[in-house]
């Protein structure tokens, strides 16, 4: 059976657990002594979450570094809701969860804080972070930038076998709106673009635009199907591919960047529908719509 994407509960803190991480004894040791000096206390430590199970997304046969994987799970899991904002991720925890050591989950920590999704705070620890809404608008810009020129030499390089095979994922991305499959309409999206920048043999351009749309990609999951219609993006899809069977480099471009710009209108919307997953808008120094 296929459901909407369904976005879990806030966390709630576990009214059992001490708020400010003092032990029983030292809670009346210092009841005891009012004017014992505070800074033999501990400090104050964030409740346990209990994470989902990532552990099955890893391919044991990949040679792949686990690193990577564990990198591409965590992301995953932030994108599509299963960790809110505010989560709180440990090394340990995480290294268990896959079976690991420590230090290809400190790799994938650093990736995801440099991606924008992870935040350390200082003597608290690392949490999801809340989607900012100009990081997305400078992850489209930057995108819309790299997709348009890919799109532009695709119109003129693409073959008929790899207009074939988008054409394929053009018709499996209706399959998936029939039935609102969103969890594959958005693996088949990504796998859409993917191919076009393989078709100019030229896979460094999705690379880099991978570490860069981060932000995007959390509020695409939080858009569909309501904000921005599956019917909608699958016709903005089919504009690019008939710009590319028609070798039109202009046309081919222009559908890529209206298609990339659809993520301008569903932002506002998105935002006011879920506040507690977005940290306060600020204003760029140079407007990004264009």
């Amino acid at each position: 059976m296929v459901t909407k994407n369904v976005l879990p509960a806030p966390l709630r803190r576990d009214a059992s657990s001490s708020s400010d991480g003092i032990s029983s004894s030292e809670r009346t040791a210092s009841s005891a002594s009012p004017a014992a000096p505070a800074r033999g206390r501990a400090r104050a430590t964030e409740p346990r979450v209990a994470l989902p199970n990532l552990r099955a997304q890893l391919q044991v046969e990949s040679h792949e570094p686990i690193g990577k994987q564990i990198f591409r799970a965590l992301r995953e899991a932030i994108f599509s809701g299963a960790l809110v904002p505010g989560t709180p991720l440990s090394e340990t925890e995480v290294s268990e969860m896959f079976q690991v050591s420590r230090q290809p989950v400190r790799e994938a920590f650093i990736k995801l804080v440099e991606s924008g999704v992870l935040q350390v705070l200082p003597q608290r620890g690392t949490f999801v972070k809340k989607i900012s809404p100009r990081r997305v608008r400078e992850g489209r810009f930057i995108r819309e930038a790299i997709e348009a020129a890919v799109a532009r030499k695709a119109a003129v390089e693409i073959s008929m076998e790899q207009l074939a095979e988008l054409a394929e994922n053009l018709r499996d991305q209706k399959t998936a709106a029939k039935v609102n499959d969103t969890t594959s309409f958005l693996a088949l999206d990504e796998r859409f673009h993917f191919l076009i920048a393989q078709s100019i043999d030229c896979v460094a351009a999705w690379d880099t635009i991978q570490d860069i749309k981060a932000q995007m990609d959390r509020v695409r999951y939080l858009s569909l199907p309501e904000v921005s219609p599956l019917e909608l993006l699958i016709k903005q899809h089919a504009r690019i591919l008939s710009g590319l069977k028609a070798h039109d480099a202009d046309a081919a471009e222009e559908a890529m960047r209206a298609h990339l710009r659809e993520i301008l209108v569903s932002l506002k919307p998105v935002a006011e529908r879920n506040p507690d997953w977005f940290e306060p808008d600020e204003g760029e120094r140079v407007h990004l719509a264009n």
